[in-house]
């Protein structure tokens, strides 16, 4: 690589980085478009109309701000949590710690979730909440 002049290699590095990010671009799209899908669900509920008898209509199955923080929690934390899980399974029977550690896991992948999880209940109010008494129960 020392031969090679600075400007190519400024060049090829910079071709390399703009791959990469149109790669993770990709990827974040499918991760959206999954999170969409997960979210948009409903379910047919059946109340009665108050003339004996009953209507049909679509409730979502989730709060969609909780449902996309959580999930974004877990987008962001999962790699990690799985990589230190493979990490100390490796070395669990040598005697020596591993070199990511646990602590990894325990820090800040139990952050990522605890505290986006925490933030987003708190954020949605009981006021926002549109459930009936029957929904509240049935959760």
């Amino acid at each position: 690589m020392s031969i090679l002049p600075a400007g190519f290699l400024a060049c090829v590095y910079l071709i390399f980085l703009l791959y990469l990010f149109v790669g993770i671009s990709i990827i974040s799209d499918i991760f959206m478009a999954s999170i969409e899908k997960i979210t948009s669900t409903t379910r047919d509920e059946y109340p009665s109309d108050g003339k004996g008898g009953k209507t049909k209509i679509s409730v979502k199955v989730w709060n969609p701000t909780l449902a996309n923080l959580t999930l974004m929690a877990f987008g962001s934390s999962a790699p990690e949590i799985l990589l230190n899980t493979i990490e100390t399974i490796k070395t669990l029977d040598s005697g020596t710690a591993s070199e990511l550690g646990i602590a990894t896991i325990i820090g800040s992948a139990s952050f990522n979730f605890l505290i986006i999880t925490g933030v987003s209940i708190a954020a949605v109010g009981a006021e926002e909440d549109e459930r009936t008494d029957e929904q509240l129960e049935e959760d």
